[in-house]
């Protein structure tokens, strides 16, 4: 072996890591690459004011079971994931938002303090998470008024906000937000006037669906989809009918909700314009980014984790999968390099 080749051999692959997105995934992605390459620069970029992602307005128990021994609030899990990033010395960069990312690794950002950023880094982890289906995806005719929400929003609306988005809500889709949404406007003093499901059964988690529908008597209507939508300027009723068993409304059995509100919880779609502006390959049918098993995409120094890689139904397994991401991470910058290779 060449004098060079050994003196790169003995040089660690060390360097600057750009991690997209300040939530669960990038939060505990972000500590473990700290850990185990401590001397790894790591910046975590995000486009909100906090960090913690959809964490902050998670304001129900039931976070850190796994992580931490002990049951939490979204918010008070944050802030304990986020404390400890602190102290392993994680730059973030908050309100700033990431306009592109490259083969070369190259980050660009702009942000209201810092202005236009390049960064150069030896690793990009992509902790992008996901958004909701829209009313748009769903193809629902009728009008067009105000009231029509994702349940996610309407759970920001309350939450962060301080906002009561309607007086009668009717939801459609019984995802785990939708039912707790569901309990939430619940104990605020809305009304929740229906649950409308197309399957033969609710698709929130056994305990949400007992402690957030069930338990606060809240109509349920399975194997049922919404037929048209009516209302001017606000939403005044839907129109709803059962479902057949090819996949059609049965017109026959249509019949009316009166409500000022209606929240899609009908699924969660991974965030990737990013990774699909770099070239990375993505999964067709969830739009989510393949990775291998060391949760690298198909291009060397991009990782991925979290809710964009896949949807997670709790949070602790997808903070398990970000430690692994993280790991991986440090291992591939402390790798030895030959020739300018990472063996």
């Amino acid at each position: 072996m060449s004098k060079k080749a050994q003196l790169l051999k003995r040089q660690a692959h060390k360097g600057h890591v750009s991690i997209i997105g300040a939530g669960p995934a990038g939060l505990i992605a972000a500590l473990h690459i700290k850990k185990n390459a401590p001397s790894t620069k790591v910046t975590v970029i995000d486009r909100e004011i906090f960090v913690g992602g959809i964490l902050n307005q998670c304001i129900h128990p039931g976070f850190g079971l796994l992580e931490f021994g002990q049951e939490l609030t979204g918010p008070e899990y944050a802030a304990k994931v986020s404390a400890l990033c602190r102290d392993f010395e994680i730059e973030f960069l908050t309100e700033t938002s990431v306009l592109s990312i490259n083969k070369k690794l190259e980050v660009v950002a702009l942000s209201p303090k810092y202005g236009a950023k390049k960064f150069q880094s030896k690793a990009i982890v992509l902790c992008t998470g996901c958004r909701e289906r829209s009313r748009g995806a769903l193809h629902i005719p009728g009008d067009r008024p105000s009231g029509i929400m994702t349940a996610g929003l309407a759970q920001k609306f309350i939450n962060i906000d301080g906002l009561v988005p309607g007086s009668r809500v009717a939801i459609l889709g019984s995802g785990d937000i939708g039912a707790i949404m569901a309990r939430r406007l619940t104990l605020q003093g809305v009304e929740v006037a229906a649950v409308i499901e197309i399957k033969k059964s609710l698709s929130a988690r056994p305990r949400n669906v007992i402690q957030c529908i069930v338990d606060f008597q809240i109509p349920i209507y399975l194997e049922h989809t919404i037929t048209k939508i009516v209302g001017r300027e606000r939403l005044e009723k839907i129109k709803v009918a059962k479902i057949l068993s090819d996949g059609r409304a049965d017109f026959s059995t249509e019949f009316e909700i009166s409500c000022d509100t209606l929240l899609l919880s009908v699924g969660l779609i991974p965030e990737n314009e990013l990774a699909e502006m770099a070239g990375v390959a993505l999964d067709a049918k969830s739009n989510g980014v393949i990775v291998d098993e060391k949760f690298m995409s198909s291009i060397p120094g991009i990782f991925a984790c979290g809710n964009a890689m896949k949807i997670y139904d709790l949070v602790d397994h997808l903070s398990e999968d970000s430690k692994k991401a993280g790991e991986s991470v440090a291992a591939y910058l402390t790798a030895p390099l030959v020739e300018g290779k990472q063996v």
